[in-house]
């Protein structure tokens, strides 16, 4: 059998193995997947790995203490410290909160796309299709789109404001290097967000990428019905192998209709691990 062949069979088997595993995971580990969609084997300069089971954080409920156990822990499993805008680490992780540094900042702030007010700092590049990025209070958001019920169905985990993108519910983030200004690709060893109003458990998902673009994981955030209800959804790898997180919140961009079979959901706190340069 020559070595082609052998490869092809290798892959083959694993991708089987990847399906029971997902299987698995979904029975054992509460997670749910898009139907259809299979993680496939992350690559490292073009070679296939295999592929690898994260460990997977989730919680929801009505309250910021509903969900704070569970963010606790997945800042654990991240490990060491939260590095802030500090360059030049290893370990640790990252977090940001769209607070700008004070608990009291309610004002709204409206960013363009690519938002790079994070891409020197703390190593995150964040895009949408949309026209742009809001940060503001639940009822500056409810000023932004033109609809009143933001104001109430929307709460914060951490004070004051929330995140958003306008004219899409799609938000892309890539990794970089802190310090690099967007030069030193990067990737996390894990990624977590928090989110507001998540009424329904296919609305909202999280998507994960490895460097050459394949899908590692994805998974459904978890729904807690009811105005103002916080949701976590989070994985952790056993190495850095997330180059890119693509969030998918709510079933529709958010908007001044809430027509019937709308679920607009809103995020909070990003957290993941300390980007690790690829090369």
């Amino acid at each position: 059998m020559n070595h082609k062949v052998k490869l092809l069979l290798n892959q083959a088997q694993s991708r089987l193995t990847n399906k029971l595993l997902t299987v698995a995971l979904a029975a054992f580990a509460g997670v749910t997947c898009l139907v259809g969609a299979q993680p496939t084997l992350a690559q490292s300069d073009g070679v296939a790995q295999p592929f690898a089971v994260p460990t997977v954080f989730q919680a929801a409920g009505p309250s910021a203490a509903s969900i704070q156990s569970t963010v606790d822990q997945f800042r654990a499993a991240l490990g060491g410290n939260n590095n802030g805008n500090n360059p030049g680490l290893t370990g640790g992780r990252r977090e940001i909160n769209w607070d700008g540094g004070s608990t009291t900042n309610a004002t709204t702030s409206i960013g363009s796309t690519p938002f790079t007010v994070f891409l020197n700092t703390r190593g995150a590049n964040i895009t949408t299709r949309g026209t742009g990025f809001v940060q503001a209070t639940p009822s500056g958001m409810a000023d932004t789109f033109g609809n009143p019920s933001f104001a109430t169905i929307f709460h914060a985990f951490s004070p004051l404001r929330l995140f958003s993108p306008i004219g899409s519910n799609v938000t892309n983030v890539e990794f970089f290097v802190p310090g690099s200004n967007g030069s030193q690709p990067a990737t996390s060893t894990g990624f977590g967000v928090v989110l507001t109003d998540v009424d329904r458990s296919t609305s909202t998902l999280i998507e994960y990428f490895g460097v050459h673009g394949e899908l590692l994981f994805i998974s459904n955030a978890p729904a807690s019905p009811g105005d103002g209800n916080l949701s976590f959804s989070g994985v952790v790898f056993g190495d850095a192998r997330i180059a890119r997180v693509r969030i998918i919140a709510g079933n529709r961009a958010p908007g001044p209709n809430s027509r019937r079979g709308a679920d607009f959901v809103m995020m909070d706190d990003f957290l993941y691990g300390e980007p690790t340069p690829l090369f």
